[in-house]
């Protein structure tokens, strides 16, 4: 799959003011105080945000700095400077309007981040100033500073980087919920992931490698084989040359026990017909919807025309599994937190490490999004808040030469303003005179 040819976005970012807007974030320069400290209430606060203008390209998301009074913080809340944000494909189909759950634009795009808390809320006892989390949310997390619940902050291992935690909460609970809350992955087991080399894909290879004896089944492009391979993927398979059903058939001829897949229509039915008695298809995405900068109705009506149909007697003959999974509609906290401190256990224990395949400032979300629409990452790609350093030092520059030239223009205006009096040149005049008489004087005596 590969996506249009658009321009770089490489914008300086917009300035906009919006007093009466909830305020989600603060600015850099915010003292790290309490939320309840007069000081903090009345001090105006600066922050970039990547915000969805529309849908369609890549056009249609600016980087704005948004300006208001601090955020008076509500009980149990924590203010985050966030530090790192992580892509996901839920990005790629909300630009599109594809993406149900996130908010009519204008709205800030982002559901996972890491960085340092700034402020705490009344009531919050187990997070502090200076601790280092990881935070999610549905949307809003592309951008500098975040007012999140602290039920939905998680500190960091002292060795995690913040891209490291970035690229933890979607990906990795995706996978790890998928695996053992529905499928149940145990030793001995065979599983099936597509785009075994994006982040998910990833988390899923790593996750079973915590299981002895299963065996991991990955498509990817061939040039991304010996680093799948390397991370775990038992059987790589190159989907784009070959035919991935009769590749696994080769290898086990009876099916796998689980298919992870993410690309909905015909790979559904294809997911389902390869699995074993008593096994699982989870479907967790509809990538295959997603063909262009813009929305396709072709290929999502392709899509939907192709999609699994079964009745309840056909599955029960068939002795198989199917379920569906999307993350964004798990409303039990509870059970996101327990994933989640329990993938932190596994960071720690060394058993999972994301793999970071690019970091892009804000400024350079359009190469970031294009990279991963056109499948060329291996692992996560991260988005850096903080601004690009030699786009800040040309906008320095910029700053220094428009006050040299403002100095400049005022000097010409007070010049013409103020003219030198008739009586001063009068004499300057004389005295050039003089000098004239002197020198002439002086040459004559010498003849």
């Amino acid at each position: 799959m590969s996506g249009e040819e658009a321009p770089t976005l490489q914008q300086q970012p917009e300035q906009e003011k919006k007093p009466d807007e909830p305020p989600p974030a603060a600015a850099a320069e915010a003292p790290q105080e309490s939320a309840s400290s007069p000081a903090a209430e009345e001090k105006p606060l600066s922050w970039r945000a990547l915000v969805l203008t529309g849908h369609g390209g890549y056009e249609k998301i600016k980087l704005q700095v948004k300006t208001q009074t601090r955020p008076q913080l509500q009980a149990g809340e924590v203010l985050v400077r966030l530090k790192a944000c992580g892509l996901n494909f839920a990005e790629l189909l909300g630009k599109q309007g594809l993406y149900e759950l996130l908010p009519a634009p204008p709205v800030i795009l982002g559901m996972e981040g890491s960085g340092v808390i700034e402020a705490v809320g009344e009531g919050v006892t187990d997070r502090k100033v200076g601790d280092r989390v990881i935070t999610m949310s549905r949307s809003g997390m592309w951008q500098e500073v975040v007012v999140v619940s602290a039920n939905l902050t998680f500190p960091m291992p002292e060795q995690m980087s913040f891209e490291e935690g970035a690229a933890i909460p979607i990906n990795y609970i995706t996978a790890y919920m998928m695996l053992f809350e529905m499928a149940n992955v145990r030793p001995g087991k065979s599983v099936l992931i597509h785009m075994a080399a994006g982040g998910v894909g990833i988390a899923v290879t790593q996750l079973c490698q915590t299981v002895p004896d299963v065996t991991v089944f990955g498509t990817a492009s061939a040039a991304k084989h010996e680093t799948i391979a390397q991370g775990g993927v038992t059987h790589p398979i190159d989907y784009r040359t070959k035919d991935y059903m009769e590749e696994i058939r080769k290898i086990s001829p009876k099916g796998v026990d689980i298919v992870l897949d993410p690309l909905g229509g015909s790979d559904t039915q294809k997911g389902f017909s390869l699995l074993r008695p008593l096994g699982t298809l989870v479907v967790f995405g509809a990538a295959n919807c997603v063909t262009g900068q813009k929305k396709n109705l072709l290929a999502m009506a392709k899509t939907w025309y192709n999609q699994l149909s079964l009745t309840a007697l056909k599955l029960m003959q068939s002795n198989k599994a199917v379920c569906g999974f999307h993350l964004g509609y798990i409303t039990d906290g509870e059970l996101i937190s327990r994933t989640m401190f329990k993938l932190l256990e596994l960071y720690d224990q060394g058993k999972i490490k994301p793999r970071i395949d690019s970091c892009y400032h804000f400024e350079q979300v359009t190469d970031a999004m294009k990279r991963m629409h056109e499948r060329q990452n291996i692992g996560k790609v991260i988005l850096l808040p903080e601004a690009k350093e030699v786009e800040a030092k040309e906008v320095e520059a910029k700053k220094e030469e428009a006050k040299e030239e403002e100095a400049k223009e005022e000097e010409a205006a007070e010049s013409k303003s103020n003219p030198e009096p008739v009586e001063n040149v009068e004499k300057t005049e004389a005295a050039i005179d003089e000098k004239e008489e002197e020198a002439t004087e002086e040459v004559k005596a010498e003849d």
